[in-house]
C-alpha cells in the first residue's frame, strides 16, 4: 500500500468543522498519472514514480507517448517511496493514492519553503537589533560574530546575514480535515511549507500514523 501522495498547492481558507472555524491548506490533487513504477531488482528500491501533467495537457485524454518525453508534457515529476513491492498500480493511469487518507488522519506535509532572497539578521534570526535610544549606531547589524578575530575565523553555524527560505521542510501531525474525492481537494489543517503552486507531499504521520 502507499502511504503517501503527492499535490499541488493552492492556498489557504477557512471551513467549519462541527461549529468551529477552522484554518485550512487546499492541496490539489488531480491530474497526477504513474509514470513508473521502481522495483529493488531493477533500481534497488521500491517506489511508485508520478508525474504532474502541465497546464496546457490538463484537458487532454492521458497518451502513452507522454512517458517517452516526461519533461514535455508533465510539469513535476515525483517520487513515493515503498517499503514492499507495489501491487495494484498501473503505469498511466491516476494515482489516487490520497482515497486511503480519511477525515481525522494524521499526516506529515513536506514542502520547499518560500524563498525571501537576502536577508539581515533581524528578520532571518529574529534578532533583536541594537538599542533605539541614547545615540545608538548600530541599528539592525548583526554585533559581535565570536572571539576568534586573532585567527581571522568565524565560529561554524553562526547566525548571520543570507539567503533565506528554499529550504525542505516538514510539519509533522497536521490533521486531515476534508477528502473531496469529486473535486480532487485534500484540506489539511493549519499552515504548511511553499507558495501557492508548489507541490506538496503528505504522508501518514510517522509519529501518529
Amino acid at each position: 500500500m502507499v502511504k503517501g501522495f503527492w499535490g499541488k498547492k493552492i492556498g489557504m481558507t477557512q471551513v467549519f468543522s462541527g461549529d468551529k472555524a477552522v484554518s485550512v491548506t487546499a492541496i490539489d490533487v488531480s491530474r497526477w498519472f504513474v509514470t513508473d513504477i521502481k522495483t529493488e531488482e531493477r533500481d534497488g528500491y521500491h517506489a511508485v514514480q508520478v508525474g504532474r501533467v502541465r497546464k496546457r495537457y490538463e484537458q487532454s485524454k492521458f497518451s502513452p507517448d507522454w512517458l517517452k518525453k516526461k519533461k514535455a508534457y508533465f510539469q513535476t515529476v515525483k517520487e513515493v517511496r515503498c517499503i514492499e513491492p507495489v501491487k495494484e498500480v498501473e503505469i498511466g493511469k491516476e494515482a489516487t493514492f490520497y482515497e486511503g487518507f480519511q477525515e481525522g488522519n494524521s499526516v506529515d506535509v513536506r514542502g520547499v519553503s518560500k524563498g525571501c532572497g537576502f536577508a539581515g539578521v533581524v528578520r532571518r534570526h529574529n534578532f533583536s537589533g541594537g538599542p533605539k535610544t541614547h545615540g545608538s549606531t548600530m541599528g539592525r547589524r548583526t554585533g559581535s560574530i565570536g572571539f576568534m578575530c586573532a585567527c581571522g575565523k568565524v565560529i561554524k553555524g553562526k547566525k548571520m546575514p543570507g539567503h533565506m527560505g528554499v529550504d525542505q521542510c516538514v510539519v509533522e501531525n497536521l490533521e486531515v480535515i476534508r477528502v473531496s474525492k469529486d473535486k480532487k481537494i485534500v484540506l489539511v489543517k493549519g499552515a504548511v511549507p511553499g507558495k501557492s503552486g508548489s507541490p506538496l507531499f503528505v504522508r501518514s504521520g510517522v509519529k501518529h500514523g
